[in-house]
């Protein structure tokens, strides 16, 4: 009998379970950076400004994406820039909002924002060959619940499968690489999505590929099963930790050279501000 791919996932049986709750790498990512970022995030609900710099990572995750829907040979650097302003033009339709980025005195103009676009994605090209690559699977929902009942869900960018049905998980970042004192926070997100695709499918990633088109770099991790029991136990643990944090009210802040990048200084303490009163239980979401 034929051996089935390791590449089939298996069902993962959260309807008729009471879950928990749940938790992407990004929002694990928030709390154990600064508690009250979470807060103001997941149980306040306050809105943050886009930037042009995270708007430009959603275009070329976009291209990127959809490219692989073209025949392998017409998978070129002048395709792909030929769909960023389709990418931005759909993205623009569905968040229209998004316009005033551009509008503000101040604000990036636009037909340049859109060339650092292209430029962005002609840097990919020269870190792979998409003509030689036939992803299995994009744009990637995945989930898993821990015998804790603890949902882990995420998406993945990209996931490919070798003849012999090795993974390998691969992550788009439109920035630069990060300093080796920040390399474990950029794969711990990974780490999050092997655990999950082995809860789900049985199958350790062969490899980890965090592809940085900011500077074109490649950061590779091989994950193993100590790896991801580790990186188990630390979700469980960050989860264990926001619910004590929900149950206390205690959101404190952890200031640190992040803090310049945070929409809600105004409401920090860290920063003489004062947090808006928690919503009550009932109105608070559920994390995620």
């Amino acid at each position: 009998m034929q051996q089935e791919s390791p590449s089939v996932a298996l069902s993962t049986p959260v309807d008729g379970v009471e879950v928990l709750g749940a938790l992407s790498p990004s929002r694990a990512s928030d709390f154990m950076g600064c508690p009250l970022q979470y807060r103001f995030r997941m149980i306040d609900r306050l809105p943050e400004p886009s930037s042009p710099d995270a708007v430009r990572g959603t275009v070329v995750h976009k291209v990127l994406e959809d490219l692989f829907d073209l025949p392998a040979a017409d998978r070129t650097p002048e395709r792909a820039a030929g769909m960023v302003e389709p990418a931005w033009s759909a993205l623009l339709e569905q968040t229209p909002e998004l316009a005033e980025m551009f509008a503000a005195e101040g604000g990036p103009e636009i037909t340049a924002w859109l060339t650092t676009c292209r430029t962005v994605l002609d840097r990919y090209f020269t870190l792979e060959d998409p003509r030689r690559l036939e992803p299995a699977e994009r744009e990637l929902y995945v989930e898993a619940l821990l015998d804790s009942r603890l949902l882990l869900r995420g998406f993945v960018d990209r996931i490919d499968v070798a003849p012999d049905g090795a993974l390998r998980v691969v992550d788009y970042k439109s920035g630069s690489s990060p300093s080796e004192m920040f390399e474990g926070k950029a794969l711990f997100q990974m780490k999050f999505y092997a655990l999950v695709i082995w809860r789900s499918r049985g199958v350790i990633p062969a490899m980890l590929q965090l592809v940085y088109l900011g500077n074109g770099e490649i950061l590779r991790y091989v994950p193993d099963e100590a790896d991801l029991l580790a990186t188990e136990r630390k979700v469980q643990a960050v989860w264990e930790a926001i619910r004590l944090a929900q149950e206390s009210g205690d959101w404190r802040p952890n200031r640190s050279r992040l803090c310049s990048w945070c929409a809600h200084q105004a409401l920090c303490p860290a920063f003489g501000g004062t947090p808006p009163p928690l919503p009550t239980p009932d109105d608070e979401p559920a994390a995620s």
